[in-house]
């Protein structure tokens, strides 16, 4: 399996606290590593890091082979708007858009005309299970609904990687169940790797691999087959 992201040697500091403290991490073609810690531990900032949403204070972060984290900040958030897709725990999507213009909005947001942008996140909602629902807007979307429609978001530009933070936090046991296999599963098959940080050892367990994070560092990485 290829690499796709990496991180070598990452350390983060908010004043005194430190927050990543020297961590290694490779992520494949296909993979999907779930990232788990008490509060504080320092995933969020791990995931973040990865993402180029936070710059580490050392180390690098590479994908595919090239350095991010140097980029100046034009570029690595074009690279953030074509290459990676994200998924948070409240889905963010514009509430006066319907779901069909929120899928596409990344898509627009590099110049693809909107018809053709909206042709394009159509072609998602069928595979998501929410074929008929283009036109609702969030307000009108149950929450599993509307994380459906954020993977979809996350997926429409193809991206190299996937980053979700805490995607079925807002969901009940059930949905939240089926929101992360099919975003593992879809993932999988489109293939994009997958970093997702959770607190919930039942969705972490959807993932192939679990690394465990505390104080800023690595205590522990587990292989599993993905359910």
């Amino acid at each position: 399996m290829s690499t796709v992201l990496a991180g070598h040697g990452l350390t983060k500091k908010y004043g005194s606290t430190t927050a990543l403290d020297g961590v290694d991490v490779e992520v494949g073609e296909r993979d999907s590593l779930a990232v788990m810690g008490p509060s504080g531990s320092g995933k969020s900032t791990l995931l973040h890091t990865l993402a180029g949403i936070v710059r580490p204070d050392g180390g690098q972060v590479l994908l595919r082979g090239d350095r991010i984290d140097s980029l100046g900040e034009n570029r690595l958030s074009a690279l953030r708007r074509k290459r990676f897709g994200f998924v948070f725990q409240s889905g963010q999507l514009l509430p006066e858009l319907p779901a069909e213009e929120n899928v596409a909005l990344p898509l627009m947001l590099e110049g693809v005309p909107r018809g053709q942008a909206v042709s394009r996140a159509r072609r998602w909602f069928a595979p998501l299970g929410l074929d008929g629902l283009e036109k609702r807007r969030p307000g009108q979307l149950s929450g599993g609904q509307a994380q459906r429609v954020a993977i979809a978001r996350a997926l429409v530009v193809e991206p190299d990687v996937v980053f979700a933070d805490e995607p079925t936090g807002a969901l009940d046991q059930h949905t939240s169940e089926e929101v992360v296999r099919l975003l593992t599963s879809v993932t999988r098959e489109q293939g994009a790797a997958l970093v997702m940080v959770t607190h919930d050892a039942d969705v972490a367990a959807h993932c192939g691999r679990i690394l465990q994070v505390r104080d800023g560092r690595i205590s522990g990485h587990s292989q599993y087959t993905a359910v």
